[in-house]
């Protein structure tokens, strides 16, 4: 795949080149390139066997039904685009603040629409010859990006970061499980280890196993009394562990593939929302006194509520301390929403940088704003040990700003394929790259268009400071000074009452939330009731969302998820330990800055001035109801 290569790691870009603009600044050069794709396509239908006549004749196009036909056509896609443009989410704003959505690139967006037309299937080859190659390009520029060897490791485009999870543990899973069926097979291959030891052989480990095993020409008779071939427990599979912040999407691998949801361990986060480490440790012991394995630990960098990153170098020298005494575990990262920021780390040769030149080229580059204090140490390091993961998710479709559907999920070492494919199992195509896709991955039919948005956006914008480092920083800037300006906000005064508003946590990526409270209210309930009412005015819930003047989404922070985290939050805001201890739970407002338009200082200096007129009147029609 060699020919899709291009050398363009020091391109730099400029990010309001890459957008269509929250008012269609870029609508010239969108409208032109797409007509001339769409010419293509239909040219590519007229050149192929030219000589072939035409299946419909004027004759036939000049019929009544015929035309009918197409005036219905076009009055359905002319109700499909009013239905479209009153009721669809304006993410291209800088007004919407809620979910993990943005304006989408030009690149990923006229890719996908090119490319549909053409309709890849990146199941098999044969049905997207085109395609598949880029997504496998595509693969090897995420590895790199996320500090995996590209020739090693490997990476592909899932629907989501759902699935990129779920094939994430379903890799560990049928590696944990496969010592014990060499054992059952080839047992002279684990001579001198016991049970206990099998379940905890690094994965380096079982994968050199794995090798030894195809050698001997008994890799589908092993893999067969594996966890694949006859089903899991947790007594020789063990516990997953991952943090309370972790995504829904756990809970559902834990069901689908078979550990169940009661082996599936949170673990408590601190008051910043980042996985305790310390509690984690704690928890590892637990398990190891009852000789339960360890299947696997997750740490979240960009959790979606908070945005909190987990010390993955925390975790990581954990695992090594372990690992001296016998005892590992597989190491995947959730960084669906967290992983390309990777980028911003990252100069033109894709060597993670020195922290204080690193500081100076955000600076001096205006990549970040020198006034902006980020990333605290501990998001820096948890960054540059992401190599240490055997797997880690990412989603394009998040902070790639390529439209849905588009995750991805990209494994350190190549050789883990084998324990999960289908049809002549680890055999490779030339060229060392698996082409039947469906062989290796959970879904079947898969939209080459996809793969092609991603690739475009990635051969338009370097995987590193040059490129996408430039959309990151204006993200992580707009959410600092949204978070600073909440931070300093003093009381303000609505229909004779004093009201304050304070953020949850400094966040360590892009998500600010943050609540509002009545001064001297100290009724958690009333302040929740206040919140909520103010996401109803800020939401679809309050009519057409075009008439709505600020946009963002909401959340709940429970103990039953985050344990008594919330509690210094709601102190802060007056309400007394008691009535957190009552409740266990606060309601706040959410806000996921992707936008890159906040970064200009008269678009930010207008929006903060509008956002807090907006509260204020919002605030005044909830009083007043």
């Amino acid at each position: 795949m060699g020919w899709f290569k291009r050398d363009n790691n020091s391109a730099k870009v400029n990010v309001d080149a890459l957008f269509l603009g929250p008012k269609s600044e870029n609508q010239g050069f969108f409208t032109n390139t797409l007509n001339f794709l769409m010419e293509e396509h239909i040219q590519w239908r007229r050149d192929f066997h030219p000589d072939d006549k035409p299946a419909v004749s004027l004759e036939e196009q000049d019929e009544q039904l015929y035309k009918d036909t197409l005036r219905r056509t076009k009055e359905t896609l002319l109700e499909l685009s009013g239905k479209l443009k009153t009721t669809s989410m304006p993410w291209f704003s800088p007004r919407y603040l809620g979910h993990m959505n943005s304006d989408t690139l030009m690149a990923a967006n006229l890719a996908y629409m090119a490319t549909i037309l053409y309709n890849p299937n990146n199941c098999a080859f044969e049905a997207s010859p085109a395609t598949t190659g880029l997504e496998i390009q595509a693969g090897k520029q995420l590895c790199t990006m996320l500090g995996f060897d590209a020739n090693k490791g490997w990476g592909h485009i899932t629907s989501g970061g759902h699935v990129a999870n779920y094939e994430a543990f379903w890799v560990a899973r049928n590696l944990k499980s496969f010592p014990m069926a060499v054992k059952a097979v080839l047992p002279n291959l684990v001579k001198g280890l016991d049970d206990w030891q099998l379940l905890n052989l690094p994965v380096s480990k079982v994968l050199d196993l794995v090798d030894k095993v195809k050698a001997a020409n008994k890799f589908d008779e092993v893999r067969a009394l594996s966890a694949r071939g006859v089903g899991m427990s947790k007594e020789n599979l063990g516990v997953l562990l991952v943090p309370q912040s972790r995504h829904y999407s756990w809970a559902k691998a834990a069901d689908i593939l078979g550990i169940g949801t009661d082996n599936l361990i949170n673990v408590q986060v601190k008051d910043n929302y980042r996985m305790d480490v310390n509690v984690l440790k704690a928890t590892i012991d637990k398990f190891i006194a009852t000789k339960t394995p360890i299947l696997g630990v997750v740490a979240v960098v960009g959790t979606t509520e908070e945005g909190a990153v987990d010390e993955v170098h925390e975790i990581a020298k954990l695992r090594d301390e372990y690992e001296k005494q016998g005892i590992s575990f597989y190491f995947h990262i959730d960084g669906a929403y967290g992983g390309y920021a990777r980028a911003i780390f990252l100069d033109e040769n894709d060597k993670f940088m020195d922290m204080h030149k690193m500081k100076h080229r955000w600076h001096e580059e205006g990549i970040i704003h020198k006034d902006i204090d980020w990333p605290p140490i501990d998001v820096y390091e948890a960054y540059k040990a992401f190599s240490e993961a055997d797997s880690i998710t990412v989603d394009p479709h998040k902070m790639g700003y390529v439209p849905y559907a588009a995750g991805a999920v990209v494994m350190k070492d190549r050789r883990i394929l084998d324990l999960i494919s289908y049809f002549a199992a680890y055999v490779f195509e030339k060229g060392n790259d698996p082409m039947l896709l469906g062989s290796y991955i959970l879904e079947g039919s898969k939209a080459g268009a996809t793969a092609a948005a991603v690739w475009a956006s990635h051969e338009v914008i370097p995987l590193n400071i040059t490129g996408y480092g430039r959309i990151i920083g204006r993200s992580i800037t707009g959410a600092q000074r949204f978070y600073m300006s909440l931070k300093a906000e003093p009381a303000f005064e609505v229909n004779g009452k004093k009201y304050i508003v304070h953020p949850l946590t400094k966040p360590d990526f892009n998500i600010v939330d943050f609540a509002f409270n009545a001064v001297g209210n100290t009724d958690l309930a009333k302040m929740d009731d206040l919140n909520e009412k103010l996401y109803e005015l800020s939401s679809y819930n309050s009519g057409p969302v075009y008439a709505n003047d600020w946009i963002t989404s909401k959340t709940s922070l429970a103990t039953d998820a985050y344990g008594d985290a919330p509690a210094s939050f709601v102190a802060v805001l007056g309400i007394p330990k008691e009535q957190w201890d009552k409740q266990k739970s606060v309601y706040v407002l959410r806000s996921c800055v992707l936008s890159p338009w906040l970064i200009k200082n008269t678009t930010y200096n207008e929006y903060w001035g509008t956002f807090l007129k907006i509260m204020q009147e919002k605030i005044g029609k909830i009083v007043k109801g």
